[in-house]
């Protein structure tokens, strides 16, 4: 399923116009978004739980030429599923 596909689904199970639900997908995410970016963590009960973590900078070694190279620090963004969520799929 791609964006598009999320919104055609979130129309037709409200009723509502795609140009609408275009714009209620898009504030689902952008709020996620401006949560994670402020390193706070997004709880959807049910659903699961998104939430930042920083990998420390450490060295690693390019394939081609065996040379080490820094890889530095970096922030990533991790999902949790809930049991909810883990029991529907199973």
């Amino acid at each position: 399923m791609n964006k598009m596909d999320l919104i055609a689904a979130v129309a037709e199970t409200t009723e509502l116009p795609k140009a609408k639900a275009t714009e209620v997908v898009d504030a689902v995410f952008g709020a996620i978004e401006g949560a994670l970016r402020k390193k706070d963590e997004v709880r959807l009960v049910g659903f699961g739980s998104f939430a930042t973590a920083t990998r420390k900078a450490s060295k690693g070694r390019n394939p081609q030429t065996g040379a080490e190279i820094d890889i530095p620090e970096s922030t990533s963004v991790r999902f949790k599923p809930g049991k909810a969520l883990k029991d529907s799929v199973n």
